[in-house]
């Protein structure tokens, strides 16, 4: 989809592009096809279908500048940019915040473990929730222009979840992430959408 220029992508499970102004930004890419080449990748944390180091090949050229925390950069062959939970960094003109993402009742991904990220480029500030509950450090989050809300359930929010945390951010857009790979389905997505009351948009692998 296309939002005042800026192209989000959704790359299938929690895997997305951005592009803005010829700046190409992918987030936890997994599963994709060999795609045109990152400028930055961030990572959210380090399990394999968010950290995949052959995934991150794919699209790398020689100065990919990648950001994540330290336990992800240890499983990748080339250097990282290590950030830490609320640390912020700017990268090629991107400013990029580590949020709180974190189990609430499971242990799958415990206080600490992963990130999610705040990415202010093309005048938007667009959030990637990463793997995690409804939480409530969400209440911090500030004029959001698009969600990226994992409602798969198992290891993160359902779709249930998912829309208080939409209904607490209040971001211009929602859109659901993180089904029809490994967990969740096309119906999370819809029922997210359908009890969601503010703009909920799904998007197709690839679109």
């Amino acid at each position: 989809m296309e939002i005042d220029g800026l192209q989000l992508v959704w790359l299938g499970h929690a895997g997305f592009k951005i592009k803005d102004n010829g700046l190409v930004i992918y987030i936890d890419p997994f599963q994709i096809e060999a795609d045109e080449k990152a400028d930055i990748i961030l990572i959210t944390h380090d399990h394999y279908d968010h950290c995949s180091p052959k995934d991150i090949e794919k699209i790398a050229k020689e100065d990919t500048i990648i950001v994540c925390n330290e336990a992800c950069a240890k499983k990748l062959s080339r250097e990282a940019k290590i950030i830490k939970e609320n640390e912020s960094t700017e990268v090629l003109g991107v400013i990029i915040k580590a949020v709180p993402a974190y189990n609430t009742n499971k242990e799958f991904h415990p206080k600490g473990y992963g990130l999610g990220f705040v990415i202010e480029l093309g005048g938007k500030r667009i959030y990637h929730a990463g793997d995690t509950d409804f939480i409530p450090e969400m209440k911090n989050l500030q004029n959001i222009d698009i969600a990226l809300l994992p409602v798969g359930g198992t290891y993160t929010m359902n779709a249930e979840q998912a829309v208080e945390a939409a209904e607490l951010i209040k971001p211009k857009i929602a859109i659901p992430m993180h089904y029809g790979s490994i967990v969740g389905s096309a119906n999370d997505a819809e029922t997210f959408k359908e009890l969601y009351s503010g703009r909920a948009y799904i998007l197709k692998k690839g679109e």
